[in-house]
């Protein structure tokens, strides 16, 4: 069990909240007391997991030819309200539990535990991790230091597999002004989502574009929100990763009605460069994203567009799910050089009256992907569904069951493997105080 707590200082994010804080641009926001204030959540999540590399290799270079494992997770969510005052003060807590239902050896290191390594025993049987949080507020601005799940455009914490990522820092969000939200965050450790140990944040290296050992100090995150309308927002966030990278994100989202439907369109652009020593090499990318979709009766058709400009893929940090619309089940299509392209199709059965019962279906479609040692151009492409339905009233009310698949193929296995996959996720959350 661990507790992802730092006490490496977080000078640049403190500094520029205190300022902040004593602008004092709205009024106090009431607070109860922290005891009133304070609520438990118990999240109950049991996962099967079903990974079939269809490449039929088994070897120390390719690995396992099968993934298969279920385990029950429990999360337990626990949030003080505030001391009364003009600054109020709380203290958070994490709870993980997960536990092993079924595994082997040679079909371990799925994600969803724990794993021994070249220990023939596979997977641990079980695991824990806790994350304590204080926080201070003032007004409508925040201050949060400790175990945080980040969900910013350029740090989005994982949470797809049984547990997610922790995250070790200190994080601001100010609302002082009407319509614009600030953040400011500095992150040092992460506690990956099979894992109990908190580890030095690093860059993550899917498909070998990056090292796996390149580490940093530190993360620094800053970012502007602001909502024009109800139909018009934008977003602009600055992130460097110590000697390793820096990232600049724009982002605008936007809807109309059109006839008796909306129109909805979602734009993203990143531009990435290598920053200080350059632990990983030479970064070079530039990143357009952005899907566009019309919703009517319940359906909903979108069609999405992603390309990757420079010498290489986009860097974000390990643990951490990419900000782009063609970030899918198995893959985010964000090599170097690469372009690819979306259809999705989502239906919402509530329009039939069947409150609960949602159905998405994607293609994702890429090429012209510079493969390392390769002067032939890579190409992939991968093919989501998911079914999921939420049960509305009576004793089970709020459990949610979903059933996700996924087939994923590519032209160069070196890097990427020939994969099926299936993931069924039965979740129910508990209010116990």
């Amino acid at each position: 069990m661990c507790c992802p707590f730092s006490l490496s200082p977080a000078r640049p994010v403190l500094g520029f909240g205190a300022a902040l804080l004593c602008a004092g641009f709205a009024g106090p926001v009431r607070a109860e007391g922290f005891f009133e204030d304070s609520s438990a959540r118990l999240e109950s999540r049991t996962v099967y997991f079903n990974r079939d590399f269809r490449d039929g290799h088994t070897s120390a270079a390719q690995g396992a030819s099968k993934r298969e494992e279920s385990a029950q997770g429990f999360i337990l969510n626990l949030q003080s309200g505030y001391t009364r005052g003009t600054f109020g003060f709380g203290l958070d807590a994490l709870g993980m539990l997960g536990l092993k239902l079924d595994s082997s050896p040679g079909r371990s290191n799925s994600g969803l535990l724990p794993s021994h390594g070249q220990d023939p025993r596979g997977s641990e049987d079980q695991y824990a991790k806790l994350g304590l949080t204080a926080k201070v507020r003032f007004s409508r601005s925040e201050l949060r230091y400790g175990a945080l799940l980040p969900d910013l455009p350029l740090l989005k914490y994982n949470d797809g597999r049984l547990l997610p990522t922790l995250f070790n820092g200190a994080l601001l969000t100010s609302r002082e002004l009407q319509d614009l939200t600030f953040t400011a965050a500095r992150l040092d450790r992460y506690t990956a989502r099979d894992s109990t140990d908190a580890q030095d944040i690093r860059v993550h290296c899917k498909n070998k574009r990056y090292a796996c050992n390149t580490t940093a100090d530190h993360f620094d995150s800053y970012g502007v929100d602001y909502r024009f309308n109800e139909r018009l927002s934008a977003q602009y966030h600055y992130a460097q990763l110590d000697d390793v990278y820096r990232q600049h994100f724009i982002g605008l989202l936007a809807n109309q009605p059109l006839g008796s439907g909306v129109l909805k369109a979602d734009l993203r652009l990143f531009k990435s460069a290598d920053s200080g020593a350059q632990r990983a090499g030479s970064i070079d990318n530039r990143a357009l994203s952005g899907m566009l979709g019309y919703a009517i009766s319940g359906h909903t058709f979108s069609a999405g567009w992603q390309r990757m400009n420079g010498a290489n893929s986009m860097p974000y940090l390990d643990g951490s799910n990419p900000y782009l619309v063609n970030y899918v089940q198995v893959n985010d299509f964000a090599a170097a050089q690469e372009r690819s392209w979306q259809l999705r199709y989502d239906y919402d059965f509530k329009a039939l009256g069947l409150n609960g019962l949602s159905f998405l279906t994607r293609y994702v479609n890429g090429d012209h992907i510079n493969v390392p040692g390769s002067a032939q151009a890579g190409r992939e492409w991968e093919r989501d569904s998911e079914l999921k339905y939420v049960v509305q009233q009576g004793d089970f009310k709020g459990l949610n069951l979903r059933l996700r698949n996924a087939t994923y193929r590519s032209n160069y296995e070196k890097f990427a493997r020939d994969t099926d996959e299936t993931r069924l996720i039965l979740s129910y959350n508990f209010s116990i105080l």
